[in-house]
């Protein structure tokens, strides 16, 4: 069976269904830098070649859900990267949707208890269920020969299978909500993208989203600790700030504002980030 988009979505937004592709963020560049207009969904059941954060691989095995959106940005990369908030939350409002009333049973390092039912943010860029890793954010982007800049952003979620020996919990959609598919969160995905794409309004709404994330943030007033690049930096989860950098408020009072980093949460925090 092929993805589909909601009929709201289909007013604003095209789509590529694939059964297997290499990375929907390469192939959604290669739209770009061959002209693409943007606003283009490219959705697949299967990606041989995903990537994380950092290079990391992304496994996606057949069943599972990789989606790129493709943004072409007139004005250039400001506020760009606050479009994977964006991705987030819509990500999270689909979840409620398609997998309503699901809980987790796995939880350490994701400021959760078990059973609560709820998809949590886990900054930057992953959905959490009980703790444990169900999706993925990942924003690439390409300035063009016309001067436009273009940003795909892809989406994985685990729906019938999730990655082993990984140094975090992970889950799938099969183990909490059975029946699920990758089409039904990628009509929701895409239905719930477009009214926040709406409220982020070429980024002069992303006050309304950061506050719409954070009521969906893991480990928010929790201790958290962040991997920076050869130091770890310890304290209290605060908040995000209006660049939706990550705030932590240290032991002596003083706050830090992290752009990017790797944010592990309580008993793993209070021990030492990896």
């Amino acid at each position: 069976m092929s993805f589909r988009l909601p009929a709201a979505a289909a007013r604003d937004f095209r789509l590529e269904s694939h059964d297997t592709v290499g990375s929907t963020n390469a192939m959604a560049l290669e739209r770009a830098q061959a002209g693409d207009p943007g606003d283009l969904w490219i959705a697949s059941l299967r990606q041989e070649a995903g990537r994380g954060r950092r290079g990391r691989a992304w496994a996606t095995p057949h069943g599972n859900l990789a989606a790129t959106l493709l943004k072409i940005l007139p004005g250039g990369p400001n506020h760009a990267a606050t479009l994977g908030f964006v991705a987030g939350l819509s990500l999270g409002e689909a979840l409620d949707v398609v997998a309503r009333g699901a809980t987790a049973s796995i939880g350490i390092d994701g400021g959760s208890a078990p059973g609560v039912r709820r998809y949590e943010l886990k900054w930057p860029n992953d959905v959490l269920s009980g703790g444990a890793k169900l999706g993925g954010i990942l924003l690439e982007s390409a300035f063009l020969p016309d001067g436009r800049f273009a940003v795909a952003i892809g989406i994985g979620v685990n729906v019938v299978a999730h990655p082993d020996g990984l140094p975090y919990p992970a889950t799938s959609l099969a183990e909490l909500a059975g029946g699920v598919t990758a089409q039904d969160v990628f009509g929701q995905l895409a239905d719930a993208w477009a009214r926040n794409e709406r409220i982020w309004n070429d980024g002069r709404g992303i006050g309304d989203i950061r506050r719409l994330w954070l009521a969906r943030a893991a480990g928010l007033g929790g201790e958290v600790a962040v991997a920076l690049e050869g130091r770890v930096v310890r304290g209290v989860f605060e908040t995000i700030d209006k660049d939706c950098r990550f705030v932590i408020r240290e032991a002596n009072g003083m706050t830090t504002s992290i752009a990017a980093g790797d944010v592990h949460f309580g008993a793993v925090a209070s021990v030492g980030a990896a």
